[in-house]
């Protein structure tokens, strides 16, 4: 990209994007305007593309409304987006998904999730160390 262009843009690209992947489940809050009244309207379903860079990054969502298939492109800057929620974090094989299109039923939306048992073991060992070692410097000065 030209660098004037990218130096322009830089300050409408949002600081504070939640981080997703191409697989995961997210909720996408937009801002719908009706009049003069503003209300924000969820969009779930799983991310199966993500494309572009800087100011012009956009995603794909894909979820099963009433038996058929819905797409919707995002674009990941734009002021309407409220804010992105992560429901489902996976492991996706390929950097686009679209053979979920040819998918039905529940095979339309399974995706290898993430298996956190390992994740939220890690987390209860690294915890236990940290209150260890805040108990042990409180116990030696008591001991003399």
């Amino acid at each position: 990209m030209n660098p004037i262009i990218k130096e322009i843009t830089a300050v409408q690209v949002k600081k504070d994007v939640t981080p997703f992947k191409v697989g995961d489940g997210v909720k996408v809050h937009t801002k719908v305007r009706e009049g003069d009244k503003e209300r924000v309207q969820i969009y779930s379903g799983i991310v199966i593309s993500r494309k572009g860079s800087g100011i012009h990054e956009m995603f794909t969502v894909r979820r099963i409304s009433y038996g058929e298939g819905v797409e919707r492109v995002f674009p990941v800057n734009s002021p309407n987006i409220e804010k992105i929620e992560v429901e489902r974090v996976s492991e996706p094989m390929k950097a686009r998904l679209f053979y979920l299109r040819r998918r039905l039923g529940k095979a339309a939306v399974a995706i290898k999730e993430k298996d956190r048992a390992a994740e939220i073991h890690a987390e209860k060992v690294a915890a236990a160390a940290t209150a260890a070692t805040a108990a042990a410097p409180a116990a030696a000065p008591a001991a003399s």
